[in-house]
């Protein structure tokens, strides 16, 4: 069936709702989160329904106290209205006329239908309360009862009558155009014209029931909570919000009565295909969780849920039925009748199938079981049991989920453990209550991080300023993903340390990281900080090497010592002579820590971890080559534009921080160099820097100059370039700086000419471009191209390998 895109549903709980000033925090979510035409559902506020149904119980027992009850639920509404509207008999004189009307049907003998007109008043009397206050702050609305429109007969469980519910409802909506609709939830009408209630939860059933009447794609439930927890947030406080949950782990979670769904809730989201949202009336930015038709998901259990109201109904088989075939037809027959229970057990040597039930429903489904159309022995009801269970697409098939939960299991009273058919759920049915401490100990042994990790982060330049600004935003999702618990505990400079093992992030709440780290660094020595963060308190700890220091580098032989994993942006140490970098190599084998270092090279782009997975797949690298310098790319392409001469774009490279601090790096080759070791040493190779050719652009004592001096003395470099840039143009071709290991042959770092539609002399400003040849790509090289510089690529390739040594950890 077509949509109504203009139109969304939304819910408001009786908690949302429960005075005057909540009903004014509902009027801003609805103005701030609500369309003029949206249809709005909403239940009795507060504990009305309760007050109501004491009322009407009082009334055929203690007239007294029956009428206290009464001016109780008098008060309580009065109260509310004069606090919220500044006329407010137009609503008050309409209850004060219900409050007579239902006096005078509790005058009666008590029957169910008079029993379903009074309590469903507290819908009522609330939906008028919040369409005139809506009106009266400039939010149009229109006051619509329920039972108006949507009819079903009384039953245990009422059943919509779709069609014509639907086509009654189709006028109220033209009336509304323009308006929002606020509805009455929990009550409908039957043919005879009664009331009729929806049962628990019935507000919510309304709401989604009501969508689908309508056509809506889309449910919001607003209530006190936010959604679907790991664990019920009230007893278990670090319980994990759950931003996606799928539709048959949501119906399996209300199936096994979980107080933050219905069963009857979801049936109109499964057959309409419905979108629904959970979330926070309180705190409505604090996460939601969206319940998803198709979504696929790893095999895990993702909720604890626990019920201390459940009973058994035990059934002796007699000797002479086959016990198999016996459940069987008993099952069938619950089915049949909407009567399966949570969990179900036979047990062989007693002959007893047990079923499990809530508690408030065993009694009623014993005297249907009568209608059982099988031998029975004989049958017993037992109270005073519990359900615990895990919830999650394909939990029964986590075998190290389903071994923790069993290990956590021996200790209780176990009657039985049942696994749903559909391997969504493990139901556990317990002799005791489930108490806050069990609950948390299985939560926790099956969710919570079962390591720490402590993160330092040497080097506060922006690259590593962005970084922490992405984990500050990112480290929730981060420890979700792994598992882990991870802690900024250090920032680093030159000369100044930033360390806290209780960690840096609160302190960037109201901070930005340069006013933090200017009022909180002090003055640090490398073996204090080296001293600190060995007498750390976490499982792991991982130094992240976001500067371009050699003496940095020169300490990564002691971070391997320690135990501490190391990754890196600088590729100093990566590109060490060849003995030193096997030595540092195997102190980290040996210590049982790792160092990654793919963001040395390629700004991000995955040239390290391509390489690695072409050699371990079997292929053999023969030649990589490129601009391997962003620098000189960037220098050789405005050159070519003949606006600036060769001295003043080495200083405005300098100036906008497009080059190494020291440019000399670059103009000498020993950056390009650098990287062409680190790849050479990714595709497998034992290469030393002494093994690569390099053309210097600089003369011989450029080094012995101070950074002004040498900016001074760069006539004779600008001279030979030009010299060396005519001979190119003259031969129709482009002048590039280029670097190229062979695996056969010499591997060079050098200017070149080359043909215009080379892919490297085509090389834009703030590109790369990799030329990749091996036995599987010889005669087409496997090229990677794209952006070759910037802080968000740079990060991005720290945060891989990050995300790459949690996966090893």
């Amino acid at each position: 069936m077509k949509t109504n895109p203009t139109r969304e549903m939304h819910k408001f709980g009786g908690s949302s709702l429960a005075d005057a000033e909540r009903i004014r925090n509902v009027a801003q979510l609805i103005k701030k989160y609500s369309q003029q035409q949206d249809l709005i559902v909403v239940s009795a506020m507060g504990d009305m329904t309760d007050n109501l149904i004491r009322w009407v119980t009082l009334s055929s027992s203690d007239p007294v106290s029956a009428n206290q009850q009464l001016q109780k639920i008098k008060f309580q509404y009065l109260t509310q209205t004069n606090k919220l509207l500044n006329a407010s008999e137009t609503v008050s004189q309409p209850f004060l006329e219900d409050i007579l009307s239902l006096s005078s049907l509790l005058d009666k003998p008590l029957s169910e239908a008079i029993y379903a007109e009074v309590v469903g008043h507290g819908e009522i009397w609330t939906a008028r309360l919040v369409s005139a206050y809506l009106n009266q702050v400039g939010i149009e609305s229109c006051f619509l009862d329920s039972r108006l429109f949507m009819y079903a007969e009384r039953a245990v469980m009422p059943q919509v009558d779709f069609a014509a519910s639907r086509r009654k409802l189709q006028p109220y909506l033209a009336q509304a155009e323009g308006k929002r609709l606020i509805i009455t939830g929990f009550i409908c009408q039957n043919r005879a014209k009664e009331t009729v209630l929806l049962g628990r939860n019935g507000s919510d059933y309304s709401a989604t029931q009501i969508a689908a009447l309508a056509d809506l794609s889309k449910v919001t439930i607003w209530s006190d909570v936010a959604g679907v927890y790991s664990a019920d947030p009230h007893q278990i406080h670090h319980a994990n919000l759950l931003t996606f949950l799928r539709l048959d782990e949501a119906t399996e979670l209300s199936r096994l009565a979980a107080p933050v769904l219905h069963a009857r809730t979801l049936q109109p989201v499964k057959s309409h295909s419905l979108s629904l949202l959970l979330r926070s009336s309180l705190q409505p930015e604090n996460g939601s969780t969206r319940i998803e038709h198709a979504l696929t998901a790893s095999e895990n259990g993702k909720i604890v849920t626990h019920h201390n109201q459940i009973g058994l109904i035990e059934l002796l088989i007699p000797p002479t039925q086959p016990l198999d075939q016996w459940q069987q037809t008993a099952l069938q027959w619950l089915e049949q009748q909407q009567l399966l229970p949570l969990a179900h057990n036979l047990d062989r040597p007693q002959r007893l199938l047990k079923l499990a039930y809530p508690v408030e429903y065993l009694d009623n489904i014993y005297l249907q079981l009568k209608q059982l159309p099988l031998a029975v022995e004989s049958s017993f009801v037992r109270y005073d049991m519990a359900l615990l269970a895990i919830v999650g697409y394909g939990v029964c098939r986590n075998s190290l989920q389903m071994m923790r939960f069993l290990q956590m299991l021996k200790t209780q009273q176990v009657e039985f453990i049942w696994q749903s058919p559909e391997q969504i759920s493990v139901v556990a049915i317990l002799r005791q209550k489930v108490g806050r401490e069990l609950l948390r100990n299985v939560h926790d042994d099956l969710f919570r991080p079962h390591k720490s990790i402590g993160l330092v982060v040497l080097g506060n330049g922006s690259i590593a300023k962005t970084w922490i600004e992405l984990y500050r935003q990112r480290r929730e999702e981060l420890s979700a993903r792994s598992k882990f618990n991870f802690t900024l505990i250090g920032m680093v400079s030159s000369t100044k340390g930033w360390l806290s093992y209780q960690g840096l992030i609160p302190q960037l709440q109201q901070r930005s990281i340069d006013e933090a780290f200017a009022q909180s660094a002090q003055e640090l020595q490398p073996q204090q900080l080296i001293n600190w963060m060995s007498g750390h308190p976490f499982d792991e700890l991982v130094v992240l090497d976001i500067t371009a220091s050699d003496e940095v580098a020169k300490h990564y032989m002691n971070f391997a010592k320690h135990g501490f994993h190391v990754i890196s942006a600088n590729k100093r140490a990566a590109a060490f002579p060849l003995s030193e970098f096997h030595a540092l190599q195997n102190a980290f084998s040996q210590s049982g820590s790792y160092w990654f270092y793919n963001a040395t090279i390629g700004s991000g782009l995955p040239l390290n971890t391509i390489l690695r997975d072409l050699v371990e797949s079997g292929d053999t690298i023969l030649s990589v080559e490129g601009t391997f310098s962003d620098t000189m790319t960037w220098l050789f392409s405005q050159y070519e534009q003949h606006i600036y001469s060769f001295p003043e774009l080495i200083e405005q490279a300098w100036q906008q921080g497009l080059s190494e601090r020291n440019p000399r790096e670059d103009l000498s080759g020993t950056d390009a160099m650098r990287k062409l070791v680190i790849v050479a040493r990714s595709a497998g190779y034992d290469l030393d820097p002494q093994q690569i050719k390099v053309e210097s652009l600089l003369d011989a004592d450029a080094e012995q100059f101070s950074l002004s001096e040498f900016f001074e003395r760069l006539e004779p470099l600008s001279q030979r370039l030009q010299q060396r840039y005519q001979d190119a143009h003259e031969d129709g071709m482009a002048l590039r700086y280029v670097a190229r290991f062979n695996a056969n042959g010499q591997s060079t770092v050098r200017l070149e000419q080359l043909e215009p539609d080379d892919l490297i002399s085509q090389t834009l400003p703030g590109e790369n471009h990799y030329l990749i040849r091996s036995l599987w790509y010889r005669d087409k090289p496997l090229v990677i191209h794209g952006p070759s510089s910037g802080p968000a690529m740079t990060v991005g390739a720290i945060q891989s390998d990050l995300n790459r040594l949690v996966k090893l950890l």
